[in-house]
């Protein structure tokens, strides 16, 4: 929409200075927003209010409030902050002290020197967004902060005139392009040391699976559209039943909850003795996004350690006993690991072992149908003899036949939760399955478990790799078979086939705006959601996987056989000082073109004084126009009117020349005419626009 001549009057009524505040009230108020998600409410209401009595003092051009007033709210912005995060140190506390420090600061703007402060509190305060968030969306927003803030210190050394913004604007875009060769320069080759580069990443990643699983937690993960990881597949891509990623191996069961058992910590030389792949092997790229546990979520069955890219602070990963790969610590940082997965496979003991019993443990007195039920299935006359594959055939048989309904929401369960699901409602997500497969089996006798993870990809990739999000997230059964090994189960294959098949994973409510979008054109939602993923894939692959390594090889490219960090510098020492050298000569050779203004002032003076003309060096154009009709009378009228036209260009509000080399060639002519000469010096290399 238009602005309404009305407020576009207003706005360029009002005096520079208040106008030039106002407009970095709004870039200061840009940079703190990404802020309001992790700062205290009374942090946010504080500097909102700060910046909005600011601009009203600016709008009315009244006097700025006293120290002691400002004073007195930055003593109880302190002991607010002591208050919510108990310490006046750490991340949390400083980032909450500079948001304040960077709102009152902006009633103390009194001198250029305040100015100046505040822009370098500015850029300070974009870096601090980077702490929570390194996103393309965060990247994006502190781009256009940068770019304030630059023209806002363009603006506070122009104190003449009314310059105009766009005018500022773009010189700080030219600024920035200016300096973007040598940023990327130091990006690429900067080393990347720790803890330098191990800042925290993105917080809202720090969801989906947990090392426990209640009914219904799964399908509250499930809500969750974000993304878990992308996964890029080198070779052919599997089919989709075979887009197992293995999470958290749930054994223990107290009759609410399931948890990791301590078998899962078993000697790590184990799951190399009873793990056997077969097969070439599926060669694959996973993208991990930061979580909350010790755990690589890979694709069954990943036999090897992933070599990982990049490796934060050497984190090093174990394969367990129960096949899971475990790290040393959670995963606080985005991370790329390549692996070789093979679908066929066989894992776990082939004969009976210590440790087994722990399967088949079930607490007392929780779900007596359910085990009654089992225990009368297992005596069937048909199943004496009969092996755990055939007695999980038919409980799956069951499942089928029962009219269960798959599905996000099946509400609440009581303490019995099997029996209910069982035999009563008959409404449950995949865990729920899951979890009455295992209680049935284990009351059968068969040891059984619960894995849980993610199971499946969107049907289509971008950019290369498909995406895995929270809505995938899965629990599954595994059974063990003597002679076999553990072997998977997939009771929510048996209800929801297509579930597993194409993985059609039942779809979350919809947020308001997406669900417009949706209704108007589906497709075009589809393909806006894609391109942006897509531009965050290449964002995390491009930017934030720019690792040590990638440098390594950066230099192995450019003919470094054997690189070390010590060449990194070397070579970026090199090339900053090439390129330094390049810059002098560049500014030694365009020397010419510095400061039009001045050298034009220089050559009026010259073609004055050509005529009996004597002015100072510092005298403007409106001076030196009373001086050329005081010296000339009516025959230096025409170059005394190019003088005030000039002058009106340079400090006033409307611009009546075009362009310096123009207003040269007129004043040229004119000042022929006054002195009946055939020429007056020439101006050299003009500009084509006014400063």
């Amino acid at each position: 929409m238009a602005l309404s001549p009305m407020r576009w009057g207003f706005w360029h009524r009002l005096p520079r200075e208040a106008r030039d505040t106002l407009f970095q009230l709004a870039i200061i108020g840009w940079t703190m927003l990404p802020h309001a998600a992790h700062l205290p409410a009374w942090c946010s209401a504080m500097a909102l209010g700060v910046l909005l009595w600011r601009g009203h003092l600016a709008i009315q051009g009244a006097a700025l409030p006293r120290r002691t007033v400002v004073g007195l709210v930055l003593a109880v912005a302190v002991g607010l902050t002591y208050w919510s995060e108990r310490t006046l140190f750490g991340r949390e506390a400083g980032v909450t002290l500079l948001v304040v420090l960077m709102a009152l600061k902006t009633l103390e703007l009194r001198a250029r020197r305040d100015a100046l402060v505040m822009f370098f509190l500015g850029f300070f305060l974009v870096l601090t967004n980077f702490l929570y968030s390194q996103s393309l969306l965060v990247a994006l927003s502190m781009l256009v902060s940068v770019w304030g803030l630059l023209a806002a210190l363009v603006l506070a050394h122009m104190p003449v005139g009314r310059p105009p913004l766009a005018h500022a604007a773009a010189l700080a875009a030219r600024a920035a392009l200016l300096g973007l060769p040598l940023m990327v320069l130091l990006f690429a080759l900067f080393p990347r040391v720790a803890p330098l580069w191990g800042v925290p990443q993105d917080a809202g990643g720090r969801t989906g699976l947990s090392g426990s699983m209640a009914l219904g937690g799964v399908a509250s993960i499930a809500n969750d559209d974000s993304i878990a990881m992308r996964v890029r597949f080198t070779g052919p891509v599997p089919a989709t039943d075979q887009l197992y990623f293995r999470g958290p191996v749930l054994s223990h069961f107290d009759g609410r909850e399931w948890t990791r058992g301590v078998s899962g910590f078993a000697l790590p030389d184990r799951p190399r003795s009873e793990l056997q792949v077969f097969g070439a092997g599926v060669p694959y790229e996973l993208t991990l996004e930061p979580s909350r546990l010790s755990l690589l979520p890979m694709l069954e069955m990943t036999p090897d350690t992933p070599d990982a890219a990049p490796n934060p602070d050497g984190m090093r990963a174990m394969l367990r006993a129960d096949a899971q790969w475990q790290t040393d610590r959670p995963l606080a940082e985005r991370m790329r690991v390549s692996a070789r997965a093979y679908p066929e496979y066989r894992h776990g003991p082939r004969a009976e072992v210590p440790g087994l019993h722990e399967m088949l443990a079930l607490p007392t007195g929780y779900n007596p149908r359910s085990l009654a039920f089992a225990r009368a299935l297992r005596t069937r006359p048909e199943n004496a003899g009969a092996d755990a594959g055939a007695l999980v055939g038919q409980l799956l048989a069951q499942i089928r036949g029962g009219e269960f309904f798959y599905t996000l929401e099946p509400g609440s369960y009581g303490r019995d939760a099997i029996d209910e699901f069982w035999f009563e409602r008959r409404l449950g997500f995949c865990e729920h399955f899951a979890a009455a497969f295992v209680v049935m089996m284990r009351a059968m006798g068969v040891p059984a478990r619960i894995v849980t993870g993610y199971q499946g990809t969107d049907p289509v990739p971008v950019d290369g790799y498909y995406i895995v999000r929270q809505s995938h997230a899965h629990a599954w059964a595994e059974y063990w078979q003597a002679g076999r090994g553990w072997l998977r189960a997939d009771p929510t294959a048996a209800v929801a086939p297509e579930r597993i098949r194409v993985s059609r994973n039942l779809r979350p409510p919809r947020g308001l705006m997406a669900q417009a979008l949706n209704t108007v054109d589906p497709a075009l939602a589809e393909d806006m959601r894609r391109i942006w993923e897509a531009a965050n894939n290449r964002w995390n692959q491009w930017v934030l996987n720019y690792s040590r390594g990638t440098q390594l090889d950066l230099l192995r490219q450019l003919g470094v056989r054997t690189p070390e960090t010590l060449d990194l510098i070397y070579v970026l020492i090199g090339l900053l000082c090439t390129a330094s050298l390049a810059a002098a000569g560049w500014a030694l050779w365009d020397r010419h073109r510095q400061d039009p203004w001045q050298r034009l002032q220089r050559r009026v003076a010259q073609a004055l004084l050509h005529l009996g003309v004597t002015v100072a060096p510092h005298d403007p154009p409106r001076t030196r126009a009373q001086a050329v009709r005081h010296a000339l009378g009516e025959r230096g009228q025409a170059l005394a009117e190019h003088l005030e036209a000039l002058d009106l260009a340079r400090y006033g509000r409307a611009s009546g020349v075009p362009s310096l080399r123009r207003w040269w060639r007129e004043f040229k002519r004119s000042a022929r005419q006054a002195s009946g000469r055939a020429s007056v010096p020439a101006l050299q290399h003009p500009t084509t626009a006014l400063p």
